[in-house]
């Protein structure tokens, strides 16, 4: 066996991720990785263009991609007459996906119909579970049956208002890791945009609530970037904590994600204005890309020193990027990864954030423990005992 060649085993450990044997060898039945040479023994034998290449499968991988989509994407060339012929591929995939999303959406919601039911409703809940297993839905009448069932179900709504806690507690994934402040403000979130899938996406460094807390307890600077979003912060609790409340672009004019996006570029007093702006600042963006990205250029020349930055701003190229770019940052940041995002769940952010120092001053939930877990809502005095 050469020198140079490793084993599957070589392989995998060299490349890391998490990649097992049996991984490579299903990435050679769907043609990702070329067939290997073989040794005297017949023992698969890999070179450094391998390591190579499985590294690229993986990252593509971790981004996002099917391997599917990966073969083609490390099949074609790049400035070649076939990459406008695998745009067309993917496009056409991505629509395909987007139609799954779609179907699985209208899965969702029709569990979400069944489980997402407070206390009150839960009675004809149970009674609805056990008919529809026992409706003939091959026929008219027991479709009809069907709708009978779902009526009765909504028939519920009309007698209470609905308890959002209650409904929530049977749909949000386990937040247990997270800290009480962390799983209000992923609570509140969600209930802004009415899509429980949003939770997996919020992120947060490890010192955002404790920092954001001690500059709102100290009457920090807030910076939204449009007035769309200063409008929806809650300006009187600001006010109550001694922050003053600025828009970063005060045109009253620009509301629309597009609109402050030109704005932003086409005027430098905005940009020049992002460099006046206060040390221990909060940032809420929840609507230019540019911004953000403009915000973590003058973190990294250390022009400015913000406390937090809420990054939410919509876009579907610049501000996933912008995003990933802020979390790399020695800053206070949270995050919606990916392309979701907008001045309600940002304004909403800052919202459940200042709540929480008005109305639990002394909570210290968000500390961490030896082990790494949270203090579950113990005050300091407890803590200290």
């Amino acid at each position: 066996m050469k020198t140079d060649c490793l084993t599957i085993k070589e392989l995998t450990e060299a490349v890391g991720d998490g990649i097992t044997p049996r991984m490579v060898r299903h990435y050679h039945q769907l043609g990702l990785l070329p067939q290997p040479m073989r040794s005297r023994s017949n023992y698969r034998l890999y070179t450094q263009k391998d390591v190579i290449r499985l590294q690229r499968i993986v990252a593509l991988k971790q981004q996002g991609f099917q391997l599917n989509h990966i073969r083609q994407i490390l099949e074609v060339e790049p400035q070649t007459d076939t990459t406008a012929s695998l745009m067309a591929q993917l496009q056409q995939q991505y629509q395909t996906v987007m139609q799954q999303i779609s179907q699985l959406r209208q899965t969702a919601s029709a569990l979400e119909g069944l489980l997402g039911r407070d206390r009150d409703c839960q009675i004809m809940q149970a009674e609805v579970l056990a008919q529809l297993k026992l409706i003939e839905v091959e026929t008219k009448a027991g479709l009809g049956e069907l709708e009978k069932l779902w009526s009765g179900l909504d028939a519920q709504i009309h007698a209470h208002p609905e308890d959002f806690h209650e409904s929530l507690q049977c749909l949000l994934p386990d937040l247990s890791k997270h800290s009480a402040i962390e799983r209000d403000l992923i609570s509140q979130l969600v209930l802004a945009c009415g899509d429980v899938s949003l939770a997996s996406f919020v992120r947060f460094s490890s010192e955002a609530i404790a920092t954001s807390r001690q500059a709102l307890k100290s009457g920090c600077q807030v910076i939204a970037d449009i007035p769309t979003v200063a409008a929806a912060l809650d300006q009187t609790r600001l006010v109550h904590l001694g922050c003053h409340l600025e828009t970063l672009i005060d045109n009253p004019h620009v509301t629309t994600p597009a609109e402050a996006e030109q704005a932003f570029w086409q005027d430098r007093q905005w940009q020049e204005r992002l460099q006046k702006v206060t040390k221990d600042c909060i940032f809420v963006v929840g609507y230019a890309p540019s911004i953000l990205l403009s915000i973590c250029e003058a973190i990294e020349q250390q022009r400015i020193q913000p406390a937090l930055v809420i990054g939410m701003p919509i876009g579907f190229s610049h501000a996933p990027a912008a995003k990933r770019q802020l979390m790399q940052k020695n800053v206070a940041w949270i995050v919606i990864q990916g392309t979701l995002g907008g001045g309600l769940l940002a304004a909403t952010t800052l919202n459940v954030l200042v709540a929480s120092v008005i109305e639990k001053p002394d909570c210290h939930c968000y500390l961490k423990q030896k082990d790494g877990s949270c203090y579950n809502g113990l005050n300091l005095r407890n803590i200290k005992k």
